[in-house]
């Protein structure tokens, strides 16, 4: 599933074709994604101007003049494709701007979504109402960890991968991040010092900013919208390297926790 680097990586992508632009045609080409697609987005969008474009955890923001907003998940498989040269059976969502440039919305396994909501309701959309705050703000510090993790004897990395502590890590980074803090991912949250805790929200920060300039992992399906594959997967330090040796020479263990591959390094990781 595409995560945060591969969100902010496929927003970036968007803004040159997008950003300033007309929209003279939005074709939905089908009733729904994971669930039903607005049915007033093509009369929504159509000739409005794509003002900005942002990310919420793992969800990308197009907003429009007209003061809507256009959420989009890329769910399992999702990507967008600048300039296809012809629309295949998984766009599901085709725009086209004043200045020639189309847009189309890929998704095989259609488990991503399209909502259309007024930016100035935002916050209020159901899926960011409880999210924690964002990984590379400054609302991620060493005390907001500490207050979350107070008391709990749940392992770090399940409370981490929770929206509601921290919008936006998914399970690659979060393998990454706390191997680079040296914390063993089954550690119970509450344990951990505040010391160790600030190496961790540095971690986190390190890691998504390579991964962003590395544009995203790619696993499967996922690509920029340039048709470009993401290629911090070259980086990855225990994510996906079972057996393989960790740089101080321990060979990267896995285990499975709540249907996730969990890697790590039983030395570096304690």
């Amino acid at each position: 599933m595409p995560e945060l680097p591969e969100v902010e990586t496929t927003v970036r992508g968007l803004r040159p074709p997008l950003e300033g632009q007309r929209l003279v045609a939005v074709d939905p080409r089908r009733p729904d994604l994971r669930r039903p697609i607005p049915a007033d987005l093509r009369q929504r969008l159509t000739g409005a101007t794509v003002t900005a474009l942002g990310r919420r955890a793992k969800y990308g923001l197009i907003e429009t003049d007209r003061g809507d907003t256009l959420i989009f998940h890329l769910g399992m498989s999702g990507s967008w494709r600048t300039d296809p040269s012809e629309i295949g059976k998984h766009d599901h969502l085709v725009i086209d701007t004043a200045s020639g440039r189309r847009l189309a919305l890929n998704d095989p396994r259609r488990f991503g979504s399209l909502d259309l909501v007024a930016t100035a309701e935002i916050d209020e959309f159901p899926a960011f109402k409880a999210l924690g705050p964002e990984p590379l703000g400054p609302g991620l510090t060493a005390a907001h960890l500490k207050a979350e993790f107070a008391g709990r004897i749940a392992p770090v990395k399940a409370l981490l991968l929770d929206q509601r502590v921290v919008a936006g890590l998914g399970n690659i980074y979060v393998c990454e991040a706390l191997h680079m803090a040296k914390i063993a991912p089954t550690t119970a949250a509450g344990r951990i010092t505040l010391a160790k805790l600030a190496k961790l929200v540095e971690a986190i920060r390190v890691v998504l900013a390579a991964a962003i300039e590395a544009g995203g992992s790619t696993l499967k399906d996922y690509v920029q919208p340039n048709g470009e594959l993401g290629y911090f997967a070259n980086q990855w330090r225990v994510y996906g390297r079972e057996g393989e040796p960790c740089a101080c020479g321990t060979i990267v263990a896995r285990r499975v926790d709540g249907g996730r591959s969990t890697f790590f390094c039983p030395k570096c990781q304690r």
